[in-house]
């Protein structure tokens, strides 16, 4: 049975009836639009797209995995503002003859993010597509706190990391290579794990500024940098990293992994910066200093090479 047999409503009626319907959600799946509350007054909003040979082959991910994909990418946003998920909207794109186990599976995915971050989804959209499209849009509650933006970091303050990075890169370049391991480097391309409730968590802490690590560490600091007219100073020896990125550097004659710590996205680490002196939780790693100046240096010198993910590029 393919998803054009069971139709745009029949699919969405199937939708509606596995995913659970959240605690904020007065009007969830199957009407005209769906109604949420917003305790806050405030909501905040993101949308993110995911398109079938440029952020995923079906060779490498399966379809819970693309769906949990799709999701991360959208929640990591919402938390990186400070804020905590609340739901999403999913708009799904794909050919008539795509298996409906195969978008059943998708839908797994998606819920079992959704669980992780606590949230839901409320509504979207189904089309015919040559190719499989996933456009999903987030919603936040900020509970009563300020935003925490890429424009508020102040020289003194330091920056912190907290997640991993450089995973979902390694893994890439394993699969380009036909290697099956380290398969924790694998499944982190496949499956982004964000830490979610370190957004917020930073949020309380008093975070100056805030960026979901999606494009690469320096390009992302590199943002924050420039919205916030400061330079980020990071020291490339207190960046987080572990025994597998090694091993994966070694098993494909790299000479280490910094690289992919320093460029490779899609692991949606979180990374903030702090006043200086403050006392964070084991989850965040200090990894660099906020100075006067422009841009982003490593061990104090600029970076010649590409500072992350280009999303013109082909």
């Amino acid at each position: 049975m393919t998803i054009a047999d069971l139709g745009e409503f029949g699919f969405i009626a199937e939708i509606a009836a596995a995913l659970p319907r959240g605690p904020r959600t007065i009007v969830g799946i199957g009407d005209d639009a769906a109604v949420v509350t917003a305790p806050d007054g405030r909501v905040v909003a993101t949308t993110d797209l995911l398109v079938e040979g440029r952020h995923f082959r079906r060779d490498w991910s399966g379809p819970a995995d693309v769906g949990a994909k799709a999701a991360a990418r959208n929640l990591a946003d919402v938390a990186a503002m400070g804020a905590v998920p609340v739901c999403l909207l999913v708009g799904f794109g794909a050919p008539g003859d795509l298996p409906l186990a195969w978008a059943r599976e998708l839908v797994a995915g998606i819920a079992a993010e959704c669980a992780r971050a606590g949230a839901t989804v409320v509504g979207g959209d189904t089309s015919g597509a040559e190719a499989i499209v996933l456009a999903v849009t987030a919603l936040g509650d900020l509970a009563g706190r300020d935003p925490v933006t890429r424009a508020g970091a102040r020289p003194g303050d330091v920056l912190a990391i907290a997640g991993v990075l450089g995973d979902s890169a390694a893994g890439l370049a394993l699969l380009e290579a036909g290697l099956a391991g380290p398969a924790s480097l694998i499944a982190a391309h496949q499956r982004p794990r964000p830490p979610y409730a370190a957004g917020p968590e930073a949020a309380r802490l008093g975070a100056t500024a805030m960026i979901d690590v999606s494009d690469g560490l320096l390009a992302d600091a590199g943002h924050v940098a420039e919205a916030s007219g400061v330079l980020i100073d990071i020291d490339a020896a207190l960046l987080p990293g572990g025994a597998d990125l090694a091993a994966a550097a070694a098993a494909l004659g790299r000479p280490g992994p910094l690289d992919w710590v320093l460029t490779g996205g899609e692991d949606h680490a979180f990374a903030a910066t702090f006043p200086a002196g403050i006392s964070l939780p084991a989850r965040w790693t200090v990894a660099g200093r906020v100075r006067d100046g422009q841009g982003v240096y490593l061990n104090g010198q600029a970076y010649a090479g590409t500072a992350g993910w280009n999303h013109f590029d082909r």
